[in-house]
């Protein structure tokens, strides 16, 4: 089920060009990834299989609280996963689990969806190809042989929100953490999504709406 943030009552957008036309509005969906549509945290998953579970699972608790900024946290834990090659790293991400009814809202609308992470892209290509739309990742710096020597960007998530808003009428981002509140802040509509984890109460404060599970959420988007 979803149910409406307790303020959202109190929120008014500003009607596009193409409503005032009468034409109909061009609306992109912006969806976080882990814990969104997947239904495990990638960098936890990868640290297990590597053997670095502890260490993985405090920093992505401290990041999805807020504690740690999100690009400190990142860079931390790329730190620690840098060592293992890309290949080993892709096969253990291959094997995530979609939330079905997620990833079939995407892939009936794949020109409007967009996942935004902050995750490496050079990690997260066995995802790309799954789901075939447009990905927004931080990025990295590789050698003449395809090893990762460095962090080139870290995602900003507000980035991609404002130029996704320069291509449509209307931006929905979905997310679940404390680092989806920067494009919920540039978003017309914002989702805490609660299917894998509690949202943060900082999520759901910046939220018109909550979605506990991926079939309401896609019950939702569709009225949109």
């Amino acid at each position: 089920m979803y149910r409406q943030a307790t303020h959202a009552q109190t929120l008014t957008f500003q009607r596009s060009p193409a409503l005032l036309k009468g034409e109909e509005i061009q609306t992109a969906f912006a969806f976080d990834l882990d814990g969104t549509i997947t239904r495990a945290e990638l960098l936890p998953m990868i640290a297990s299989e590597l053997g670095l579970e502890a260490e993985m699972r405090l920093l992505t608790e401290l990041t999805m609280a807020g504690v740690i900024p999100f690009e400190d946290s990142f860079r931390l834990r790329f730190a620690i996963l840098r060592s293992a090659g890309i290949d080993r790293i892709r096969s253990i991400v291959s094997q995530v689990e979609f939330d079905p009814d997620i990833e079939a809202f995407i892939r009936e609308n794949v020109e409007r969806c967009f996942v935004v992470t902050g995750n490496l892209d050079l990690w997260v290509q066995p995802l790309m190809e799954r789901l075939k739309c447009q990905f927004y990742t931080s990025t990295a710096i590789t050698d003449a042989e395809g090893r990762i020597t460095g962090l080139d960007t870290v995602m900003r998530k507000n980035v991609a929100g404002l130029e996704l808003k320069e291509r449509f009428d209307r931006l929905v981002s979905i997310g679940d953490g404390f680092n989806d509140i920067p494009i919920f802040d540039v978003a017309d509509i914002g989702i805490a999504f609660a299917g894998l984890h509690s949202a943060p109460d900082a999520l759901i404060s910046v939220s018109n709406y909550v979605a506990l599970d991926g079939k309401s959420l896609c019950r939702l988007l569709n009225t949109l």
